[in-house]
């Protein structure tokens, strides 16, 4: 399996020759140069698997320059009930007949970045251990990438994290996942700023390229390829789970800011998965509803500060990847829809031939607001007793005002409850659950460094404790 770029401009590389990179070498996404396919046999085989079986058998068909034992050992060290709660690590929990929730966040923080973030550790520990190789992970974040990057890298070697965040930004649930921990390897760097402070150092210490090669900065963020492989094993998983044979179609409904988990959705059913409808559901920040309503994509100058923050997007990083399948995987075109984009501006397929091929690709889309998403928490809450994030309350509203007789319905769950209180509180009048091994998180010691908003400053750090 060789590995493209959606704008055309990199030479064609392997599974683990892109694995610690974000961006292609020309700006674009790497992409797979074909989609593996998977016949009535075997998904009939895949069927009975679990979950640590079923991730081998679908990420092999990308990740193929890895000796088969040597993947195999990775994911079935990944995938564990001591790492995920349940030996089923993404169980699905059924509400009422044809109508299911896909449990993603079991995970050590609590949020469905963990089931891609926790593969993606072992693989980076794994391909640097093979190249005796180190790398100095820079990041930044406003409480959930951050921790889902610390857990998944904590004592893996090779592998230093350097995290930002902005000081007395973040809840104190997630101020306390991050800076409790007291692995030598993980740096955590609270900036006197706001997070949008943080983004710019990391952007500014990328873009000084003698400096990123001299200490072998890398990143990683939810344009990695490797994160978004991981997430199509759950929606296997998931339609396993809730149909009796391989005739039968389900739907599922995913909260989507940077495209990443749906675009997982929209490969599984590339590579011959029932699906018929993929639902991509928006908070108030509405670009890709936009665009799937009107053929417009129009990313935003502001985006809007919502009570399901990390939707709170207005430019979907991994949105390149679907329109470069819409355009027929044409690269000359991306290329030229994304300069738009990248100046600044925006681009309008409603009047081009692609536009009418959304529908081939089963996309549909709908809004949620901060008032839908509390009444949906109480709805749910009350008619079944199942507490939901604010995110997944958006995905849950608009899979509901998709849902279809005869075909089942499954909203992804993002995250639990725990990581926000405050609506929580403001909806249904009560603190959210949480797992026992996680009461008391925020009474830990923790470990952190204060520093200005001050790029340099961030340089003599990592220099000083770098790999």
């Amino acid at each position: 399996m060789k590995y493209l770029s959606t704008r055309g401009g990199m030479p064609p590389k392997s599974f683990t020759e892109i694995l610690l990179g974000g961006l292609a070498t020309d700006g674009g996404l790497t992409i797979a140069e074909a989609y593996p396919k998977f016949g009535k046999e075997e998904l009939a085989a895949m069927r009975g698997m679990g979950y640590r079986e079923l991730a081998f058998e679908v990420i092999r068909r990308f990740a193929d320059d890895i000796p088969a034992a040597d993947l195999k050992a990775i994911v079935d060290k990944t995938y564990t009930a001591a790492v995920f709660r349940n030996d089923e690590i993404t169980p699905v929990k059924t509400l009422e007949p044809g109508l299911h929730i896909l449990e993603l966040s079991n995970g050590p923080t609590l949020a469905f970045k963990d089931v891609a973030m926790q593969l993606l550790g072992n693989l980076f520990e794994y391909a640097l251990a093979r190249d005796n190789a180190e790398i100095n992970i820079l990041g930044a974040t406003s409480g959930d990438t951050g921790s889902a990057a610390e857990y998944a890298m904590r004592g893996k070697r090779g592998i230093k994290v350097f995290m930002l965040s902005p000081l007395g930004k973040m809840s104190p649930f997630q101020t306390a996942q991050m800076y409790s921990l007291q692995d030598p390897n993980i740096f955590n760097i609270a900036v006197k700023g706001v997070f949008d402070d943080c983004q710019d150092i990391v952007k500014a210490v990328s873009n000084d390229l003698d400096f990123k090669a001299r200490h072998k900065i890398g990143a990683v963020n939810s344009i990695n390829w490797a994160r978004v492989t991981a997430q199509v094993v759950y929606y296997f998983k998931a339609y396993f789970a809730v149909t009796k044979n391989n005739d039968e179609e389900v739907s599922f409904s995913v909260p989507s800011g940077n495209f990443g988990n749906v675009c997982a959705g929209h490969i599984a059913r590339q590579m011959g998965l029932p699906i018929k409808k993929l639902i991509v559901a928006t908070n108030e920040n509405d670009v890709l509803d936009e665009f799937f309503r009107t053929g417009a994509y129009r990313p935003r100058p502001e985006t809007h500060h919502t009570s399901s923050p990390s939707m709170d997007i207005s430019k979907a990083s991994n949105f390149e990847r679907f329109v470069y399948d819409l355009v027929g995987r044409d690269p000359a075109i991306v290329k030229e829809l994304w300069q738009q984009v990248d100046g600044g501006g925006s681009f309008d397929l409603a009047k081009t031939p692609y536009f009418a091929q959304v529908g081939k690709f089963g996309m549909v889309s709908g809004v949620s607001s901060h008032a839908d998403r509390l009444a949906t928490i109480r709805k749910v809450y009350e008619q079944y007793g199942v507490m939901l994030d604010t995110h997944t309350a958006d995905g849950f509203k608009v899979g509901l005002e998709h849902r279809e007789a005869g075909v089942p319905l499954i909203c992804l769950e993002t995250a639990l409850a725990a990581k926000f209180d405050e609506t929580i509180r403001a909806a249904l009048g009560r603190e959210p659950e949480r797992p026992a091994d996680l009461v008391g998180i925020e009474d830990l010691p923790q470990r952190f460094e204060v520093m200005d908003s001050d790029v340099e400053a961030v340089k003599r750090f990592v220099v000083a404790h770098s790999a």
